[in-house]
């Protein structure tokens, strides 16, 4: 039987697709992804093995996991970084705007193609929302205005520099000569050198954009997101330069609702079907109801009364699970907990609400045998036999 489902319930769903989406889209083209799917693997054997009584097995990969999830953190640990950083809701608040000088993409596109004209190797990366300093290595500190002869006399073979990338950040020329990481990808072809394997390693990682001159064809390529595209003339660069490094903010006002929605739409759909399905899963025992006996206990009695007498001293609740991933009802300790302090001298009625029952995330109270408890109270005895008097 299906489980009930209630609101709370479609945020949660809708709240893990999209952080399992967001995660994808960012660990798609690295190594980390291969090695979540790895550990999914392994946790699937293991969530089998253990139902099926494999003892020896199942405890293996459980201490395994441990272990593995230790190293999937130190390893991966810039790509865990960034990835948060990506996830932060308030980094647009907190970050320091800074307003770089404005790029002339005129000229820098006239400069690439000038390059490629003398079949002259060259790596100019746009640093746009997402730093860049976790990926970036051994770059030779310039911090000076953007100009197209700037970029040529770097990139000619007699430049000390010429060997690495660029770096443009803030409209500034920040770094030369840096190294980037190395694409990993199978889908690579055969022919694309180092230039291009760095290029694409470093999309694959940021959402840099990467201007790629190849030495020995004279081509002109543009890396973004981890895809390769040959552009094949100046006023094309300059278009895309144009159209990719405008601010995110302007670019998202261009595209609707309907369109973010729809946009990578089975890959989205394939997200939401993995977290229903896990939640299915985790939620199975929805609907389950358990009987237990909780102790009534009592507090904030008035300091000029004593307890004398309660009735019912304990009371049967009917538990209500709704995820596997909380303790069986029979394991907990439930206690109901009364307020006192209304309380006057003689008999009283103390009703039980559902509050007074504290119980963890994941178990509600269904039913009460009893709403109430009788409780008398006795004004406190003196040493001297009297009693005492406000």
């Amino acid at each position: 039987m299906l489980p009930h489902f209630r609101p709370q319930d479609i945020a949660d769903i809708l709240i893990m697709t999209f952080l399992v989406y967001q995660l994808y889209c960012w660990f798609k083209n690295t190594r980390a992804l291969q090695v979540v799917l790895g550990l999914l693997f392994l946790g699937v054997i293991y969530v089998v093995t253990k139902n099926l009584g494999l003892f020896m097995t199942s405890w293996i990969l459980q201490e395994l996991g441990t272990v593995l999830l230790v190293l999937l953190i130190v390893v991966f640990q810039a790509e865990i970084r960034q990835a948060l950083y990506r996830l932060s809701l308030l980094r647009k608040l907190f970050d320091r705007q800074e307003v770089g000088q404005r790029v002339d993409l005129m000229e820098v596109s006239g400069a690439v193609f000038g390059l490629a004209a003398r079949k002259i190797g060259a790596l100019l990366v746009f640093q746009r929302e997402e730093q860049l300093d976790d990926y970036i290595l051994h770059g030779v500190p310039l911090e000076s205005l953007v100009s197209g002869q700037l970029i040529t006399s770097i990139f000619i073979p007699s430049s000390p520099l010429h060997d690495g990338a660029v770096l443009i950040r803030d409209g500034r020329l920040a770094l030369a000569s840096c190294h980037l990481p190395l694409s990993v990808s199978s889908e690579v072809p055969q022919h694309f050198g180092t230039r291009h394997r760095a290029g694409l390693g470093l999309t694959e990682r940021s959402d840099a954009l990467v201007v790629i001159v190849s030495e020995e064809r004279g081509e002109v390529s543009i890396s973004v997101d981890g895809r390769l595209e040959r552009v094949p003339n100046t006023a094309d660069l300059h278009e895309c330069l144009s159209s990719l490094l405008l601010p995110q903010s302007a670019q998202a006002q261009r595209v609707s609702l309907k369109a973010r929605l729809f946009s990578n739409f089975w890959p989205k759909l394939g997200v939401l079907a993995v977290v229903l399905i896990s939640w299915l899963l985790i939620t199975y025992r929805q609907g389950e109801i358990l009987t237990v006996t909780a102790p009534i206990k009592f507090h904030n009695l008035p300091d000029s009364l004593v307890l004398a007498r309660s009735y019912p001293e304990e009371v049967d609740l009917q538990l209500k699970a709704y995820s596997n991933l909380v303790r069986s009802p029979r394991d907990l300790n439930v206690v109901v907990d009364l307020d006192l302090a209304k309380v006057k001298e003689g008999g009283n009625t103390v009703l039980i609400r559902k509050d007074d029952i504290k119980l963890p995330p994941g178990i509600v109270v269904d039913s009460l045998e009893r709403s109430q408890v009788r409780v008398t109270a006795e004004r406190k005895i003196r040493k001297d036999g009297t009693q005492k008097i406000r």
